[in-house]
């Protein structure tokens, strides 16, 4: 099964979403990306995080699929698939 990508569109408003949520302008999305690496993203935010993407999307995730979110590449692996 091939891997499902982001579109630019997409990734866009995934992008706008972090960007807005952990107030940083600056902030740019890579597959390795994770909490770890964002003032902020704690759990708490993590859910916050989820509940936007699901909101802009359209989509909705399983408590399973959000615990296995540990970068930001798995999270748009599975948005792309949920969307695509």
């Amino acid at each position: 099964m091939s891997e499902k990508l982001l579109d630019s569109e997409q990734h866009d408003r995934l992008s706008a979403i972090f960007k807005t949520l952990f107030n940083r302008p600056d902030l740019e999305l890579n597959n390795n990306l994770s909490a770890k690496d964002v003032p902020g993203w704690d759990s708490f935010n993590h859910v916050n995080l989820i509940i936007n993407i699901e909101e802009e999307f359209g989509v909705q995730f399983s408590n399973e699929e959000v615990g296995g979110m540990q970068t930001v590449g798995n999270l748009k692996n599975l948005l792309a698939s949920k969307i695509g």
